[in-house]
């Protein structure tokens, strides 16, 4: 898995020994909502969610390099995996961040990363990302970083939270070599 660097955060595979942290920033229970999960009931739960959901070459723990300890979850799922209906050479992309660091500019800054990342590094041609419309601030990240509103909805029946809603989808086409 290739580890990214951004000026504050470091994007990294998540460890077993992350699972207090996750624990202490997942249970809180106005972020999981926002993001279509239940917030985290136990240690335990955060670290057999890292070894079954977060053990993966595409999502990483976002790092806050000031103290070592991850403040959030950011990956993106291919065409297999998405609930979008998305092509082989597309991805979609999703994250979120503990609420002290929110207002922070740090999901954005992890976004960029990753959006460069999947187009320079996998070559995909697309990003997709989606968010439930109550969700003004991730709707703003997805927008700073270029992604578009589709004026697509979709329901994602997967969700623990949420999956009776509606989310707005989101789109970011790569440019070519002209900007275009």
């Amino acid at each position: 898995m290739d580890i990214l660097h951004t000026e504050r955060l470091l994007l990294r595979p998540w460890r077993d020994s992350d699972a207090e942290a996750l624990y202490r920033y997942a249970s809180d229970p106005e972020v999981g909502p926002l993001a279509g999960w239940a917030p985290h009931s136990c240690v335990e739960e955060s670290l057999e969610i890292i070894r079954t959901l977060f053990r993966s070459d595409h999502i990483w723990a976002i790092e806050w390099r000031a103290t070592g300890e991850p403040i959030g979850c950011i990956g993106y799922y291919t065409h297999t995996e998405s609930n979008i209906g998305i092509g082989a050479d597309e991805a979609e992309a999703g994250y979120w961040v503990a609420r002290p660091y929110w207002n922070q500019g740090i999901a954005t800054e992890a976004l960029r990363e990753v959006t460069d990342y999947c187009f320079r590094v996998k070559g995909f041609r697309t990003l997709w990302a989606d968010c439930f419309p109550h969700n003004v601030a991730s709707r703003r990240v997805m927008e700073k970083c270029g992604f578009v509103d589709t004026g697509r909805v979709n329901r994602l029946s997967h969700l623990q939270v949420g999956a009776d809603m509606e989310v707005r989808i989101m789109r970011l086409d790569r440019k070519d070599e002209h900007g275009k």
